[in-house]
C-alpha cells in the first residue's frame, strides 16, 4: 500500500455516514476524472489542457441546466445534483481543475512557496469540501485540514520518484536542491542518488512530517466514524514517511510499499491517538 491523495479520503466506505456517501463519491469521481485527463494516456500537454477545458465548460453548462458532453454527462449530473443539494463551494472544485491543468506540462518549482500554492489547489480543496459536508467551518479546523492534505500530497511526491522522474516530472524545488548541492537535472536524467540526495530527502521528510503532525489534532474535532477514518489516513501517511526514511536514498529508485505488519501498526497507532499527540 502507498499513499495516493485521491485514495485517502473516504470514498463511500463503511465508516462514512450514509447521508454523505453520495456527495463524497461525486467529488471523488470528478477529481479522479480530471486527474486522469491530466495524467493518463499519450495525449500531449496541449491536448490534456484542451480536454480539461472541455470538462470545465461541460460542467458549467450542467450547472446552467444545459446538456453536458456525453463523455461526462452521468458523472457531471451527479456532481451538480450533490453540489446543489449540499451547497458545495464552487471555488474549491474550480481550484482542483486549475491544479490539474498546471500539472499537464510537468512544471518545475523554484521554491516551497510555489509547491505549497500547487498543493493549496490540488489537495487542500478535498479536505475543505469534506469539512463543509460535516458542517465544520472554524479556522483552526480548516488550517489543520490544509496541513494534512498538503502532507498527503507531499508524501505522494516523495514516494513516487521512481515513477515521476522517468516521465520528466519532479517536485524537488530548485531552492531545496541548491541548499543541499543536488543537481536536479542529473537526478531527472537517472543519476544514482548519493549523500546529498539523501540529506535533501531527509529534510523534506522532516518538513512533511511536521505538517502532518500539525494537522493531526483534527481527528478529535471530527465526529464519530469520520474521526476514525481520518486517524487511519494520518497514521498511514506517517507510516509511509517512516518507510521512505528507512529506504533513503534507495526510495529514489524503488517505490516504498507498506506490508501486512504496517497495517497492524497503523491500526494500533490510530487507536492510541490522544488529544495531546499524534
Amino acid at each position: 500500500m502507498s499513499v495516493d491523495h485521491y485514495e485517502n479520503f473516504p470514498v463511500a466506505s463503511w465508516l462514512c455516514p450514509p447521508a454523505l456517501r453520495p456527495p463524497i463519491t461525486a467529488i471523488y469521481h470528478f477529481a479522479r476524472t480530471a486527474d486522469d485527463l491530466a495524467d493518463e494516456g499519450s495525449a500531449s500537454p496541449e491536448q490534456r489542457r484542451a480536454l480539461l477545458q472541455q470538462l470545465r465548460a461541460s460542467w458549467h453548462a450542467s450547472l446552467r441546466g444545459e446538456p453536458a458532453d456525453p463523455r461526462w454527462s452521468a458523472m457531471l449530473a451527479t456532481l451538480v445534483r450533490e453540489q446543489q443539494r449540499h451547497a458545495l463551494p464552487q471555488p474549491l472544485l474550480e481550484d482542483l481543475l486549475d491544479a490539474f491543468r498546471q500539472d499537464c506540462g510537468n512544471p518545475l518549482y523554484d521554491s516551497r512557496a510555489q509547491l505549497l500554492d500547487y498543493c493549496r489547489r490540488s489537495a487542500n480543496p478535498i479536505g475543505r469540501l469534506l469539512l463543509h459536508l460535516y458542517g465544520l467551518h472554524d479556522p483552526l479546523a480548516l488550517r489543520r485540514s490544509d496541513a494534512i492534505c498538503t502532507a498527503l500530497q507531499l508524501i505522494n511526491f516523495w514516494q513516487d520518484f521512481s515513477v515521476d522522474h522517468p516521465r520528466g516530472r519532479c517536485y524537488l524545488t530548485a531552492e531545496d536542491c541548491a541548499r543541499h548541492g543536488v543537481d536536479r537535472a542529473a537526478l531527472l536524467a537517472g543519476q544514482v542518488p548519493g549523500r546529498a540526495e539523501a540529506a535533501l530527502l531527509a529534510d523534506l521528510l522532516d518538513w512533511t512530517e511536521g505538517l502532518m503532525r500539525q494537522g493531526a489534532p483534527l481527528v478529535h474535532q471530527l465526529p464519530g466514524r469520520m474521526g476514525w477514518e481520518l486517524r487511519a489516513v494520518v497514521q498511514g501517511g506517517l507510516r509511509v514517511l517512516a518507510t521512505i526514511r528507512r529506504m533513503n536514498p534507495h526510495s529514489f529508485q524503488t517505490r516504498p510499499q507498506l506490508r501486512g505488519a504496517d497495517w497492524l501498526a497503523i491500526g494500533w497507532a490510530a487507536l492510541r491517538m490522544r488529544r495531546s499527540s499524534t
